[in-house]
Parts: structure tokens; C-alpha cells; sequence
């Protein structure tokens, strides 16, 4: 009896112990802003969802030290950068969130041969019914209908039992819409909408209405932005003749932006001779290729702006041009980080639909492939000029990308974004209200994937009127403001908790909380800057002057490369992550500092720069000599 009654006992504490398949659901993601413009109606219940759990990946809480210990001076591990095994294995997500996942599928009546795990162990997939996924997740699904006849899915949020949450990152498809609404009369890029982010060319550099007639190098840098007047700024060494095997430098764009050749010789001709017929390295990524079609300043302004100067100032150092996405379907930032990174791609291409490039493509001249994944190794030096709103993502889905940017600075890579052209305000100008966009807001709106405590944000300043070269710049008050602020997202980053808080003691921005993030612990931006105005660019057989970030970040990318290709000549490696480095005592001298200009937006002045760093130009522009000389004393 006694014996009978205790197993009871036993076998009644086990049940009560282990979590019930429909236990208690938590919220796990909302969706960061509604759209406009969208008409939503009920998706029919029996059409097949391609759900794709993104698992929480292991040692997360490790990832900025194990970062920094490769990337601070003073770190014994300095330089010694991760294999891709290595990073692989010991981020993948635990056997444990594996099973979990896998059960609480199977007791809501998924049977195995449908539960699909990708390679990397990071994702879980199953096609399921919207009946089933609305069960599943605790949501209604809609389908969204805007006036240009595209329509979209998703879910306003959704929710998972809390036993389960502590094993998920997130969930697609579900609250993340950031589809793009075409802007061009062909119907390209039918994702690309300014109003709810994701990679846009449209968001990049601005030209001025006029040709500019230049036939030899200008001399007059506050009005002509040339190679030589980049190199007279910031004491650039001319490249070398004979680059170093093994170094690497890519440039990311997004079909159907492309550069065209007859404009790269022209610019060429004029600026640096000797590279007349040079080409980039083309990499196709999802069926990206150099179209021709299209030709405008939209369709070519940021391709030729980004490969025209890097490809000068890098001499003979060849540039891999990282082109994502086809005509019909575009690409997004977690294509490209597809094909640099295998470990971040899911089962059959688990990217969000509603954001991301999703392949094969199989719409009439759409990319037939299968799903670029780890086709390439990621270069050393990486330049991004895209960007989008942060407001526009989830911080489940910001911070699940941001984690691969760390990952390849594990791996020895530089990242580098632009900060943006709207100084503390968002796309086109536009400002927050409750977090929300708002015509009438005064929030200010940080920009996404710049403020990424794992990428260099790079702002942009200009050569005041009258002034030269040999003239203090000034933070770029000329078409555009050099974007910068303070996350709403991302925890500050230990390595930039010091100049943050100098800042915010000795320089307070005269606003409150109502406007931005004043807290004190987020990450701020951008890191450093360099010239954004008045370049002269190669476009439709003319020149044009263009103004923007989308500049300063190519021109920075170039200076790492040149400094990982003198690394490399004495038998070091690339620098990698730069961040904990320029922020440290021992690159206090290698900076311009800039302390003049701000970056107004949302009806006011914006923040200033100032000495030190500051939420305008960051650290300053580079002095290459001086950068050059503190990174080659590094192991």
C-alpha cells in the first residue's frame, strides 16, 4: 500500500513537473511599426505557411568578449581570428533547444517526416496550415493588400508557450514587414519601399540637378571632390604597385543597382589612368548581376559612386563586387550574409519572405538556383551603403543579424556601414511618435544595420567653402546630414562606454528623452567619419557631384585595405573588427577630430560635434600614417 501509494505520489510530482505542451503562452515578438497604406483581410485557413523557427544559437552572452579578446590591443589574442568551423560549433544552438522545438511541434500534431532541421542546426522548419500556425503561435494571420497589387503575409505578433521561449530567437513568417512596394516603372525591386526599410539605393548617395565639367584632376577639393583630394585629406599613400595575395575588399549592392563600365573608363581617364579597363570581381549572389537595362542616377548613382573610388584609391588591389538578388525578387542584408556565411543560412533559404530574397526565384526571369549559401569566403574589409530605419525591425530579427556581423569579425572581417543621410532623423526626413513614424513626430529615428554594436558606422563631413585640405573639416552640413544617435535596439558596447559617457557629461544634448534614447547604456553612432560632399562621380557618360555617407564608407574601406595589405607584406593578418581598437588609449592619435557642424532633424538642430567623440562624426576622420603606424604595432 505504502509502496503503491508513493509511486502515485512520485509519478503525480513528474507530471506536475514537466511543462504541458499548451502551457502558458508569452508575447515572443511584435510587429515594430504598422504599415501604411496596406489593406488587411484574413488569410484562408488552409493555405501552407513555410514556418521557420530560428533557434537561440549557445554562448551568445560570450560573443563581445570572445570578440574583443581578438580585437583590443591589449588582448593577448589579438589577431588570432576564428576558423568558420570553429565559430560555427560554438554558437549552434544545444541539442536541448533542438528537442524542445522538436516536441512541442510534435504535440501540436506535426509529425517528424515534416519537422526539418537546417545544417547548421540554427533554424527548424515545417510547412504548415494557417489553421495550424494560428493554433501554433497564438495568432491571426492577414494578408496585405497594397494599392500597387503586391500583397504580403504576416501576423501582428504572435506568442509561444514560456517553456519554449527561452530556446527560440524568432519566428518567420510572421511580424516582420518590411516588404518594399516598387518605385520604378518596370516594376523592379518590388520589395524596395522607402517607407518600411530593408536595403534601398534610393537611400543612399543625392546628386545635385547639374553636370559638372571636369577633364583633368580639379584642385578646388571644397568643390570637387576627388581621389587626390581624399588623399591630400587624410595622407593617403598612393597604392601599392604589387598588392599582397590573400588581401581582400568587397562591395555590397542590391539589383538592380549596378555600375556600368563606360563609366568607370571615363572616371578613370581622368583620374587614374593606368586603371582604364579594370573591372571589379564579380560574385553572384541569388542571381545578381550587372544590369544593364536600367540607366539613371537611381539605377547607377551608388554603384559607380561606391567602385569608382574604392577601386582608385586601392590601386591594383582587386575589389570583389558582392551583387545580391534579381531583377524581379531583390535581395535584402541577410542575403549577402547568406553567401559570406553557411552557418547563418537555413534549411532551403529560411530567410523572411516578406524581407528577404527567398530562392529559387521562379517568376519569369527570376533566378532559378538554388539559395546562395557560403558561396564565397567574406573579404576582409566589407562596404555597405545601405541602410534602412531601425523603427522597421524587430529586435528579435536586429539583433539575429547583428549577431553575424560579430561573427565575421570573429572570423577576421570588417564591416563597415554608412550612418546614413538624415542626421538624426530617419528615411526622407521622417521622425518618430511613441516609436511610431509620425508627420508630426519629434522622436528621433536611428538607422538599422549601422547601429549594430558589431559593424564601423561611418559618418560624413565635408571641406568647408574657401577652405583646403590642409583645413580642419567640419561635420557635412551640404545636401545631407551625417546620420547619428543613439539606438533604440542595442545595449551600449563596452568598447565605446568610456567616449559615450565623456559625451554625454561634458556635451549634453539640449533634448530629453522625448527625443532620443538618453539613457546612457545603448549603442551610439557612428564610430568615425570621412569626407561625404561634393564627390565627383562618373555617371550616364557625365559628371555629377554626389553627396552622402554611402561616400565616406567606400573611402574608409579602402584605408583598412591598404592597412591590412601593409600588414600582410610583414606577415600579419587583417585587422578584423576595428572597434575596440580606434576607441582605445592607443589610437587616441589617429584621429582628425572634427568639432564643428551638427546633423539636424525632427525640427531641431541635432546633436553637434565636439571634442572627442560625438554622435555627429564619432571618433573623427583618419590620419591614414598614423592609423597605418598603430596597427602595424599590433601583433
Amino acid at each position: 500500500m505504502r509502496s503503491a501509494l508513493l509511486q502515485v505520489l512520485v509519478l503525480a510530482a513528474v507530471a506536475y513537473a514537466v511543462p504541458s505542451p499548451r502551457g502558458a503562452y508569452v508575447l515572443h515578438e511584435k510587429r515594430a511599426a504598422e504599415p501604411r497604406g496596406w489593406e488587411a483581410r484574413r488569410l484562408d485557413a488552409d493555405k501552407v505557411l513555410p514556418v521557420r523557427i530560428g533557434l537561440k544559437q549557445q554562448n551568445m552572452d560570450q560573443l563581445q568578449d570572445v570578440l574583443v579578446s581578438v580585437s583590443h590591443p591589449s588582448s593577448e589574442s589579438y589577431g588570432k581570428h576564428w576558423t568558420p568551423q570553429q565559430v560555427a560549433d560554438f554558437f549552434a544552438p544545444s541539442t536541448e533547444s533542438i528537442d524542445s522545438v522538436k516536441e512541442w511541434l510534435a504535440s501540436n500534431g506535426f509529425s517528424a517526416d515534416r519537422i526539418r532541421v537546417s545544417p547548421s542546426k540554427g533554424w527548424i522548419e515545417v510547412n504548415a496550415t494557417v489553421a495550424e500556425a494560428e493554433d501554433l503561435l497564438n495568432t491571426e494571420y492577414h494578408i496585405y493588400s497594397h494599392p500597387s497589387g503586391h500583397e504580403q503575409i504576416g501576423c501582428e505578433s504572435y506568442s509561444v508557450p514560456k517553456h519554449i521561449q527561452e530556446h527560440v530567437d524568432l519566428i518567420k513568417p510572421t511580424v516582420h514587414f518590411n516588404h518594399r512596394v516598387a518605385s520604378f516603372p518596370s516594376g523592379l525591386n518590388k520589395r524596395k519601399n522607402p517607407d518600411l526599410g530593408s536595403p534601398w539605393s534610393l537611400n543612399g548617395p543625392k546628386t545635385l540637378d547639374q553636370k559638372v565639367t571636369i577633364e583633368t584632376n580639379a584642385t578646388n577639393c571644397d568643390q570637387f571632390i576627388t581621389p587626390d583630394c581624399l588623399r591630400a585629406l587624410y595622407n593617403i599613400d598612393d597604392p601599392p604597385a604589387y598588392p599582397q595575395d590573400g588581401n581582400s575588399y568587397g562591395i555590397v549592392e542590391f539589383t538592380p543597382q549596378a555600375y556600368v563600365d563606360t563609366d568607370l573608363d571615363k572616371f578613370f581617364k581622368n583620374f587614374s589612368s593606368s586603371q582604364i579597363g579594370q573591372r571589379p570581381k564579380l560574385v553572384s549572389i541569388d542571381g545578381g548581376f550587372v544590369q544593364t537595362a536600367n540607366r539613371s542616377f537611381d539605377f547607377n548613382g551608388e554603384s559607380n559612386l561606391d567602385l569608382e573610388y574604392a577601386m582608385a584609391l586601392v590601386g591594383n588591389q582587386p575589389v570583389t563586387l558582392l551583387q545580391a538578388g534579381d531583377l524581379p525578387m531583390g535581395a535584402s542584408f541577410d542575403n549577402w550574409l547568406d553567401a559570406v556565411d553557411a552557418s547563418f543560412c537555413s534549411f532551403e533559404g529560411g530567410d523572411d519572405p516578406n524581407q528577404d530574397g527567398i530562392y529559387p526565384d521562379n517568376v519569369p526571369g527570376g533566378y532559378n538556383g538554388t539559395e546562395s549559401c557560403g558561396i564565397v569566403a567574406p573579404p576582409h574589409v566589407v562596404s555597405i551603403s545601405y541602410s534602412q530605419d531601425e523603427y522597421t525591425v524587430t529586435p528579435a530579427y536586429a539583433n539575429r543579424q547583428c549577431t553575424e556581423y560579430g561573427k565575421l569579425g570573429l572570423l577576421g572581417t570588417t564591416v563597415l556601414y554608412s550612418s546614413g543621410d538624415y542626421g538624426v532623423a530617419g528615411y526622407g526626413g521622417s521622425c518618430l511618435k511613441g516609436g511610431q513614424p509620425d508627420a508630426n513626430g519629434t522622436q528621433f529615428s536611428p538607422a538599422f544595420p549601422v547601429s549594430c554594436p558589431y559593424v564601423t558606422a561611418v559618418g560624413a563631413t565635408q571641406i568647408n567653402p574657401g577652405s583646403t585640405t590642409d583645413d580642419p573639416e567640419s561635420a557635412c552640413e551640404q545636401v545631407i546630414y551625417s546620420g547619428g544617435g543613439f539606438s533604440n535596439i542595442f545595449g551600449i558596447p563596452d568598447y565605446q562606454s568610456d567616449a559615450v559617457a565623456g559625451y554625454l557629461k561634458n556635451s549634453p544634448p539640449p533634448y530629453t528623452a522625448e527625443n532620443y534614447n538618453n539613457s546612457g547604456v545603448v549603442r551610439a553612432y557612428p564610430d568615425l567619419s570621412a569626407n561625404g560632399a561634393n564627390y565627383v562621380v562618373a555617371i550616364e557618360g557625365g559628371f555629377n557631384l554626389v553627396f552622402g555617407t554611402s561616400a565616406s564608407s567606400p573611402v574608409v574601406g579602402s584605408i583598412i585595405t591598404l592597412v591590412n595589405d601593409a600588414r600582410l607584406s610583414i606577415g600579419k593578418g587583417p585587422v578584423g573588427f576595428i572597434n575596440p581598437a580606434i576607441y582605445s588609449s592607443d589610437f587616441s592619435w589617429v584621429f582628425n577630430d572634427i568639432t564643428t557642424g551638427g546633423n539636424q532633424g525632427c525640427g531641431t538642430p541635432g546633436f553637434n560635434a565636439t571634442e572627442g567623440w560625438d554622435p555627429v562624426t564619432g571618433l573623427g576622420t583618419p590620419d591614414y600614417p598614423s592609423l597605418l603606424t598603430a596597427f602595424l604595432m599590433l601583433p
